[in-house]
């Protein structure tokens, strides 16, 4: 059994996220993407801010979400714009 749960996880991430109109996380996809890209970042060097000794970097990652230590960040409206402009370009371009 997992510990938290990926629903525990969700409600975790979305409490300490600001009181928004939406939550930031609604599906365990998004879970798996955001603790997957802070195990890269802790990997990559990034201090943890919990206890990690001996521990593997997603379960540091999980921890770190569940505590409340590490906050996923809303996007950006542009950056959301030039995401979605790049994935047309490139859908596109594979469509010629």
């Amino acid at each position: 059994m997992i510990h938290p749960s990926y629903t525990e996880l969700m409600q975790a991430i979305n409490e300490g996220a600001e009181l928004e109109d939406e939550p930031l996380v609604t599906s365990r996809y998004s879970v798996v993407l955001a603790t997957s890209k802070r195990a890269r970042q802790l990997i990559g060097g990034k201090e943890a801010t919990v206890p990690s000794v001996g521990k593997k970097p997603l379960s540091v990652a999980v921890e770190e979400f569940y505590k409340g230590k590490v906050h996923i960040l809303p996007d950006e409206p542009e950056e959301a714009a030039e995401e979605e402009a790049a994935l047309e370009d490139t859908t596109t371009e594979e469509n010629i």
